[in-house]
């Protein structure tokens, strides 16, 4: 099938627009591979403490110049369900690399908060610039300039992008990605939805919803819903970072074991000791980029990932904006319906072809460039087998298979010439109130377009109190502003979806437009979000007053305050004190990841990259 025209288009202005920091971030990954690795050139000391603890037969091979040595990089603890499994990761690796004629060292964690914890509380302000703090510890983990090759273990929400900037900055090295899986299924995202807005409402008591809450949040791995975590593992696969049909194999199965093992036996083969030297830089092109959009697209995936994709990409030299997403989800289809887009979770999807079925349909309709590189070899076109093995026992031989001829369940997955909508759900919003992105493949199209009075609040809980009170048994929008990278961190904001539910249900027409974030289990509700520029960079949200008419209209892709031309610009912003927005919780400590970070469509950066591209509240 030939690449579907606008996939071709805009691909090729990324290109063009990315030429010349994508020219400079090859020469720097071309100087890397010729200068090698330390172990060929150091002194015998810094040698020495590179595998001084190491077993006998591991420093033996590190001795000698024939071994590839494979640096293990984790974000294991045990708080975070998904990322516990990575416990027991590494000596399965080490065995497989040492089979694989390769040693492998566990080189450094890396910090792994769970926004599923912080969610509506002060340690969210950390959450988005954890990613930035992750890419920073994985440079170091790499920086002893002693690996031939790396294998990155992350899931959650920060974690996997902030692995990815890092590992990108070893470019000239072939960088695996090892998921851990999801949970088993839970109780259904429905009955879980409906007991929150009843708490929300007053009906039900906080031991009624910590036991529901406890039925859907219940074992190791990722949350089974459609969020950014389970939208990392997507991604991952469909640009070619994962072993075919990794992402979404149960924890603690043998099935998942074999696949961590192949992974280390992988990442071996394509070192530059072997016959198929992959580095990243080369997986992570253009191309990759685009096929990522194109997979979150047709997934119905986190929106998160217009800013983390958008980091991403400039940590390899490419310039991508939101106009980019907007115009490829003018025709990729809504393939997948899992929550908060529909009811079924991770595993339904899985179960219904997955993967597998998802790429090669895209594939099949010219919606993905097939003629990338990936860690399996050459090709997207083998990413749409799935793994199994083949016996019956736990040391069966590990094997692909073509993913099924069609789905299994068409209320989950469908074939591409039968979506579940025509475009992609994801659209720009601009208007006189700035650039924004909204979801809206979980928006009943009833809800898509809202024209009420504006109620405006400095922070999710003043509209929460707001809500207690009774006040807002109307039709309004909420605005929440000041919630950006620079005043608070861009902390989601998910903890109003029960509340702004239970209104809509109620039948109100109510809507939010924030510069913050919603998390990727949001969606009912019309959200215009990561409004830009945001409110402390002088933003035009900022001059939005309760009961000014605001208008988000998610058809036509328009955001505006109806207000008179010549009264707006007359308008300043107005500026509450963000004092406390600097301590507590260890905030005083990102004083200028705040100060430095870059707008939401610019990937919300708070540290420059070594293509000089800017940082500020620029416009791509």
């Amino acid at each position: 099938m030939s690449l579907h025209p606008r996939v071709a288009s805009v691909t090729d202005r990324v290109r063009q627009r990315s030429a010349k920091p994508r020219g400079t971030y090859l020469q720097h990954v071309e100087a890397s591979r010729q200068r090698g690795t330390a172990r060929g050139h150091v002194s015998c000391t810094n040698l020495a403490h590179a595998f001084a603890a190491a077993p006998g037969a591991d420093k033996d091979a590190l001795r000698g110049p024939s071994w590839p040595n494979l640096a293990i990089v984790s974000a294991y603890n045990d708080m975070l369900s998904a990322h516990q499994p990575f416990e027991h990761f590494p000596p399965l690796i080490k065995d497989a690399a040492r089979k694989a004629g390769a040693v492998a060292q566990f080189a450094g964690g890396v910090p792994a908060m769970c926004d599923g914890v912080t969610q509506g509380q002060t340690g969210m302000e950390l959450s988005l610039f954890s990613r930035d703090v992750i890419a920073m510890a994985t440079a170091v983990a790499l920086s002893h300039n002693v690996f031939d090759g790396a294998l990155c273990l992350g899931i959650c929400d920060k974690i996997v992008p902030g692995l990815l900037i890092g590992a990108l900055q070893f470019g000239h090295l072939p960088v695996v990605f090892v998921p851990g899986g999801p949970m088993t299924s839970g109780i259904s995202n429905a009955e879980k939805a409906k007991v929150r807005q009843l708490h929300a409402q007053g009906k039900l008591g906080r031991d009624a919803l910590l036991e529901s809450e406890m039925k859907s949040y219940h074992g190791p791995g990722t949350c089974t819903f459609y969020g950014t975590a389970n939208s990392n593992q997507m991604l991952m696969e469909v640009m070619g970072l994962h072993l075919p049909g990794a992402s979404f194999v149960n924890p603690y199965t043998p099935l998942r074991d074999a696949l961590t093992r192949a992974a280390a036996t992988r990442a071996a083969q394509i070192t530059t000791f072997g016959d198929d030297y992959t580095p990243i830089a080369d997986v992570i092109d253009e191309r990759a980029i685009i096929n990522g959009i194109v997979g979150l697209l047709a997934t119905g995936g986190s929106t998160n990932h217009t800013i983390h994709l958008i980091a991403i990409a400039r940590a390899a030299g490419i310039l991508i904006d939101w106009s980019d997403f907007d115009e490829l989800s003018a025709v990729v289809p809504l393939l997948a319906r899992i929550y908060p887009n529909g009811g079924a979770d991770v595993n339904h999807f899985h179960a219904a072809g997955g993967m597998g079925l998802l790429i090669r349909e895209l594939l099949d309709a010219g919606l993905l460039h097939e003629d990338v590189r990936t860690i399996a070899g050459p090709g997207l076109r083998r990413y749409t087998q799935e793994p199994f093995l083949d016996g019956e026992t736990d040391t069966s031989p590990l094997s692909w298979r073509d993913a099924p001829a069609a789905s299994l369940d068409d209320d989950v997955l469908r074939p591409h010439g039968a979506p579940f909508s025509a475009d992609g759900g994801l659209k720009l919003l601009t208007g006189n109130l700035g650039r924004a992105i909204i979801k809206i493949s979980a928006v009943k199209p009833e809800h898509r377009v809202v024209e009420a009075p504006a109620i405006v609040f400095d922070s999710q809980d003043d509209m929460l109190e707001a809500f207690k009170r009774g006040e807002l048994r109307r039709d309004f929008v909420a605005v929440i502003r000041y919630q950006g990278p620079r005043a608070n961190g861009m902390p989601e904001l998910h903890k109003l979806t029960p509340a702004l539910g239970s209104l809509q249900d109620d039948g109100f027409h109510v809507a939010l437009v924030t510069d913050g974030r919603m998390s990727g289990a949001s969606g009912k509700v019309p959200a215009a979000i990561h409004v830009t520029p945001e409110c402390l960079s002088n933003g035009p949200l900022a001059r939005v007053r309760s009961g000014d008419v605001i208008r988000l209209d998610g058809e036509a892709g328009t955001l505006e305050a109806k207000v008179e031309a010549a009264e707006w610009e007359q308008r300043r912003p107005e500026h509450p004190s963000l004092d406390h927005n600097g301590w507590g919780l260890g905030r005083e400590l990102f004083a200028n990841a705040r100060a430095s970070a870059s707008g939401a469509e610019q990937g919300a950066i708070s540290f420059n990259t070594s293509m000089g591209l800017p940082i500020g509240g620029e416009t791509v």
